[in-house]
């Protein structure tokens, strides 16, 4: 904020003869200017001042007239600002600044407040001033929006982390509320469960800022309370002002109490409603749609957190087997739904300008694209148990990756656990996926630490071997095996014990303490990689998992080629787009928008054929796979093709896999992109899908 031009230069040309307007309709334009306008003269002190500025800067007009910009700029930038006044001084113009970085203002209070600002030279007379035009970033409530979006999405991405890492469901409830209140900025977050005897509403965890929002004793299941209500409609309910409420009657701590708006969100599980997650906020008219889905999203996970836990304590071990599959099929499915929305909006909301230009903007969108990121990760370990995550083979340096895995272990599993590693040099590379073995392998240590409670000696060792099966006559064996032992000196297993040891959800650790998951994902690992385990136990005197995995053929593997560049679709393509999740419709909509792709978009596979039956002109089917009740993607692609032989199909899947259409009986005859996806991805996928 610099003074704007020496004595004896030239003002800037007026528009239109300042005789056109009496002087008070200036001073009234410059009081209701809704930006703060400081005039500041070559001294670099305010010689007026407006409400706006007033009202950002936390001074009374009369503090600011006569202060010292200097006053204004942090303590950390006070100096160099005085240079660059002077230096604007010396040049001045009408222009912004702050274009290379993020400006903030000192408050009266000493807090800062980010804003951007403009300066313009003005001329009065001998004396010369500068226009000083500051807004604050709040004032951009699409930026703002888009921000708390992204908040939103980390925090479910942080929630979902808990929800995939832990077997007991109190701890996602227990983390709930506290961790949606810091997200909405509201002062109560409850999880209310119902109860059959008698029916009403408990409180299964809370936060609570202040007692008499969060503090509320058993509701009855009726349609008269706010929860009843909920329950009975079965739909998210917004209440803008308890104190205007008459949809129901408002409980008496509610109504004499601080809390004046609320949403109330139903936990629904297989059309039976369970319970209602409910914020409160003592600012009326609090919630909107964005919270709503928010909160929605936080149920959906509770909801599915409690649905594992009692599917583990009702199914029988061979249930238990088959439910995995469908709970993690269906949990991925739903979950990367879920980021594609998200890290699709997150990339369109990057390219904004009111963000691209903003560091503090940016920076809170890369954070939440992390989060999404890391979600994803989340959702291929929920498919590696179920044996359908996408496996990328490619040749490992085993011994390079135990002394890697050593190395790391050595900081982390604690001085009392002495690791030795054993890795000839004739070893040869074995062909798995390298995150997924380094994953495996860390399973078998964890368990082998918690086996040496007192310490021990936890070794490493690979070499070539046989396979202790045969594998199946299907399949054509390698000649040899790598085979990577991991040896503890441990508790070792009984008999009953290393039995069951590979079975999903059997653990012998205390309740809360693990899932049961690690063996049984290493078995889906390895039988999914063309190999076999081996386990070998004996009570109090140690534990010995060895893994065996095709050798690398020197002379058949060779190295990955250069992929070509990524590709682009024409301009013009027509697209018939079917995906039934609306948000994610959405997410493609504006993706294929941008590649200037013409669109035409269906929820259901019936009314894309529809569609096709009249004739519509396309040039690719862009479907997703699974479409809810109705047609699948794949059975929509067969008839497609049967209307139009030429028509170009892209799959779209949740899943990490390429999906087969038991349906059908026969694996899709198309290439399928996977969800999350970018737009550069999908680029890419439809110029390959067009050929």
């Amino acid at each position: 904020m610099a003074p704007a031009s020496r004595p004896g230069q030239a003002a800037p040309a007026a528009v239109g003869p300042a005789t056109d307007f009496p002087a008070s309709v200036y001073r009234t334009l410059f009081e209701a200017y809704p930006d703060g306008v400081l005039m500041v003269d070559l001294q670099g002190k305010v010689v007026l001042a407006n409400q706006a500025a007033s009202r950002l800067l936390d001074y009374s007009v009369e503090q600011l007239i006569g202060l010292s910009v200097e006053e204004l700029v942090p303590d950390g930038v006070r100096r160099r600002h005085a240079g660059l006044r002077q230096g604007y001084a010396l040049a001045p113009k009408a222009r912004p600044m702050g274009t290379e970085m993020e400006l903030t203002a000192r408050r009266a209070d000493g807090s800062e407040v980010t804003v951007e600002i403009a300066l313009s030279p003005l001329s009065q007379g001998d004396a010369a001033y500068v226009v000083v035009s500051m807004r604050g970033i709040s004032a951009y409530p699409r930026v703002q929006r888009a921000l708390q979006r992204a908040r939103y999405a980390e925090v479910t991405a942080q929630i979902s982390r808990v929800a995939v890492d832990t077997r007991d469901p109190r701890e996602l409830l227990n983390c709930v509320p506290a961790f949606a209140a810091k997200a909405l900025e509201v002062e109560a977050v409850a999880v209310w469960l119902l109860e059959t005897s008698p029916p009403e509403f408990r409180i299964a965890s809370n936060y609570a800022a202040l007692a008499d929002i969060g503090d509320v004793p058993p509701v009855a299941n009726r349609p008269d309370t706010l929860l009843g209500y909920v329950m009975a409609s079965g739909a998210p309910l917004i209440v803008s002002n308890y104190l205007r409420e008459n949809r129901f009657a408002v409980a008496p701590e509610i109504r004499m109490g601080s809390a004046r708006s609320g949403l109330a969100v139903p936990l629904i599980e297989k059309g039976r409603g369970i319970g209602v997650l409910l914020a409160n906020s003592t600012r009326p008219a609090r919630f909107a749609d964005e919270e709503q889905q928010f909160l929605e999203a936080l149920a959906n996970l509770i909801v599915t957190s409690l649905q594992r836990a009692q599917a583990e304590t009702q199914l029988s071990h061979s249930q238990r087997m088959e439910s995995v599959g469908q709970l993690t099929g269906g949990i991925a499915h739903d979950f990367n739904n879920l980021l594609t929305v998200i890290q699709g909006n997150l990339q369109m909301l990057a390219e904004h300008a009111e963000v691209s230009g903003n560091q503090t903007c940016l920076e809170m969108v890369d954070a939440a694209t992390r989060a999404g990121r890391r979600g994803a990760e989340l959702t291929g370990k929920l498919l590696a148990f179920s044996r359908r995550q996408a496996l990328v083979a490619g040749p490992v340096d085993v011994g390079a990756m135990l002394h890697s895995l050593a190395g790391m272990l050595g900081r982390t599993i604690g001085d009392h656990i002495r690791i030795e590693v054993q890795s000839p040099s004739s070893c040869p590379k074995c062909l798995a996926d390298a995150g997924q073995l380094e994953s495996a392998l860390l399973n078998i240590a964890i368990n082998a630490r918690d086996a040496m409670p007192e310490g021990g000696v936890l070794g490493f060792s690979c070499g070539t071997g046989v396979a202790p099966v045969h594998l199946s006559a299907a399949d054509e064996p390698p000649a040899t095996f790598v085979s990577i032992s991991v040896k503890d000196n441990g508790s070792g297993m009984s008999e009953a014990v290393r039995d069951r040891a590979f079975e999903p959800f059997f653990t012998t650790k205390e309740a809360g303490k693990g899932t049961g998951l690690g063996l049984s994902t290493v078995y889906g690992f390895v039988t999914q990689s063309m190999g076999h385990v081996k386990l070998d136990s004996v009570l109090g005197r140690g534990t010995t998992v060895t893994l065996f995995l095709p050798a690398v053929d020197g002379a058949a593997v060779a190295a990955p080629e250069p992929g070509p560049e990524r590709a682009r679709p024409r301009p013009g393509v027509r697209v018939l787009l079917v995906e039934d999740d609306a948000d994610v419709r959405q997410v493609a909509l504006d993706f294929l928008g941008s590649m200037d792709c013409h669109v035409s978009a269906h929820e259901s596979a019936e009314s894309a054929l529809a569609a096709l039956q009249r004739q519509q002109p396309c040039d690719l089917l862009f479907t997703d796979v699974m479409l809810g009740a109705g047609m699948s993607g794949t059975e929509l692609a067969a008839r497609a093709g049967s209307l139009r032989p030429a028509l170009a199909v892209l799959l779209c899947s949740g899943y990490a896999e390429q999906l087969s259409d038991e349906r059908l009986g026969q694996p899709p005859r198309w290439p399928v992109l996977h969800k999350p996806y970018t737009r550069e991805a999908l680029a890419h996928a439809v110029a390959t899908a067009l050929g």
